[in-house]
């Protein structure tokens, strides 16, 4: 993975992570210790469902950019599929507080897709890439007569 991308990765990680930490301390306070169980449990599936969806679009991009936007699309298809599975698995648990939970995975989310957003338009991309298998520089002097 370029450096690049692990830096989009991050800047969309730590800030959901940071979100998740705060909506955990509010569950704990507004709910107890199954609210931060929710809330934790949902910072984590959002990272994790995020971030291989991240690694899978960069792979991707890089190998098969004509697939990207089809492949984009049948992911988020199946982070959807995913999560429906994950809430039907834990429907009638007891182990955290569905509400915080359900909160906290809509919350993160959001923070999530602003903070990648946030992180795509400060990045600096390339529109073209340059030819680097040639040493000279284009000439641009104008028309040639």
């Amino acid at each position: 993975m370029r450096s690049d991308d692990v830096r989009s990765l991050l800047q969309a990680a730590v800030p959901t992570a940071v979100a998740g930490a705060l909506a955990a301390v509010i569950s704990a306070l507004v709910v107890g210790g199954k609210g931060a169980v929710g809330a934790i449990v949902a910072t984590l599936v959002v990272i994790l469902f995020m971030g291989i969806g991240f690694i899978v679009l960069q792979r991707t991009a890089k190998a098969l950019p004509h697939l990207f936007q089809a492949m984009g699309l049948m992911l988020y298809a199946a982070q959807i599929l995913l999560l429906f599975v994950f809430l039907a698995a834990f429907k009638n648990t007891t182990l955290f507080h569905p509400k915080t939970f359900a909160i906290t995975l809509v919350v993160t989310t959001l923070v999530w897709t602003g903070a990648q957003t946030r992180a795509h338009m400060k990045a600096k991309i390339l529109y073209v890439e340059p030819d680097s298998t040639k040493g000279e520089k284009p000439d641009n002097s104008g028309p040639k007569s």
